[in-house]
């Protein structure tokens, strides 16, 4: 009888393991239950870094549907708001008293996903970590008028630590960042006000519902807004430290309100300094909704991007040597010749795109489609179904000990 194959040194086990693709963590799993030691290698911290150093910015594992105003969940529906599109799922917390149907999407970044409570004032908001299961539960803001009604309302969620680059932040402290859009004396039309809450974070909650009155700072400084207003039911871009929201504007003829969409602007919110700004859209257009999305592009400007008659026009936010942001038109793409465009290009509206990355998310008859404007691939990430927004989930997910021990059955369901 042959000896037993000598096992490979630890060093070579760790280079092989540093290459498997981080888009597909079903592999990383697998290889963790193969022994003791491979267990204890990719649960290790060092590991865990080396990994996340090696592949850059984290891969995109699935993405949530933000579907129209007012339109609730059916029970029937097989279609849940999150969507993988990788061997990793979701976890959802074991809590019975948490209905997520009654929420909707509003924002996902930094592996956190903030949900806002439907038709409820005052509103609930949650924000919720898919890799843990985890949620803490925050209270609307009472610091300011908040007006229950479509379109007047967001949120975003960051993470609260400085100089994170945001790998492995998701069980760390985070903040939501509320806006407000709501009638006042002083102006004419709406003014928009913003207030951030304090440091929360999901971890070590019990019950995993526990939900309370976040504390909120003081809301900043109102700016007016102009009447038939409201924000566009897409999730906001960060863009050094500041949130871009669209702002889109009701066409109004002789006193008449008409749903066709006349112009869009831009609400801005800087971090750093707690103001908001508006900022222009790069044209003038007509029938901007669904057709026009923002983007935080690779170089880290804002982008604004508009389909028009099957062309692709990107503009990109420039600040020149003399400190004035202008908008530049960086690219004019034709997709007469990309699938599934060419094939049928009469239901065609952008989804979304993605943080730091030049990819967008389209609708088409045939299905939602991923497009690389670098290379021009695409990828069919979806069946045909269209709803307002696709927001990207993205991050690495790496076993621990305790999820290999303790979450068999969660582990089972990603080998699967």
């Amino acid at each position: 009888m042959p000896p037993p194959p000598r096992a490979l040194p630890e060093e070579i086990v760790e280079e092989i393991l540093l290459r498997l693709p981080p888009h597909k963590p079903a592999y990383l799993v697998r290889a963790s239950v193969v022994s003791k030691p491979w267990l204890a290698l990719v649960s290790s911290a060092r590991f865990r870094d080396r990994y996340r150093q090696f592949h850059g910015p984290p891969p995109m594992l699935g993405f949530l549907k933000s579907r129209p105003w007012n339109c609730w969940f059916r029970p029937e529906d097989p279609s849940p708001p999150f969507i993988s599109t990788s061997s990793f799922r979701a976890r959802i917390s074991d809590d019975d008293s948490w209905d997520h149907n009654n929420y909707a999407v509003w924002d996902c970044r930094h592996g956190r996903v903030l949900l806002g409570e439907k038709n409820a004032a005052p509103m609930k908001m949650a924000v919720w970590d898919p890799m843990t299961g985890r949620r803490r539960e925050l209270q609307e803001p009472r610091c300011m008028v908040v007006e229950h009604k479509d379109g007047l309302n967001a949120a975003a969620v960051v993470c609260a630590v400085s100089g994170c680059d945001h790998r492995a932040c998701n069980d760390g402290p985070f903040r939501v960042v509320f806006f407000s859009l709501h009638n006042v004396d002083e102006f004419p039309g709406f003014a928009a006000q913003a207030c951030v809450s304090s440091p929360e974070t999901t971890e070590h909650i019990n019950p995993p519902s526990d939900s309370r009155r976040a504390q909120w700072s003081e809301p900043c400084s109102r700016i007016p807004i102009e009447p038939v207003g409201f924000i566009e039911p897409n999730h906001p871009v960060l863009v050094k430290d500041a949130l871009h929201f669209m702002l889109a504007f009701e066409y109004d003829y002789n006193n008449v309100l008409y749903d066709d969409v006349a112009r869009v602007q831009i609400l801005k919110y800087d971090l750093s300094f707690d103001s908001l700004s508006l900022i222009y859209a790069p044209m003038a257009a007509e029938d901007t909704f669904g057709n026009s999305i923002l983007m935080a592009m690779e170089d880290g400007t804002l982008g604004f991007a508009r389909w028009q008659k099957l062309t692709l026009t990107i503009w990109s936010r420039q600040t020149g040597s003399d400190g004035v942001a202008l908008w530049t038109r960086s690219r004019v793409i034709s997709l007469k010749n990309i699938p599934p465009v060419k094939v049928r290009n009469k239901m065609f509206a952008l989804l979304g795109s993605m943080e730091g990355h030049d990819i967008i998310f389209v609708y088409t008859e045939l299905g939602v489609y991923q497009i690389n404007l670098k290379t021009l691939r695409r990828k069919k990430i979806w069946k045909e179904e269209y709803f307002n927004a696709l927001i990207p989930y993205t991050g690495f997910y790496i076993p621990r000990v305790s999820q290999v021990l303790d979450y068999s059955g969660y582990v089972c369901c990603l080998i699967c």
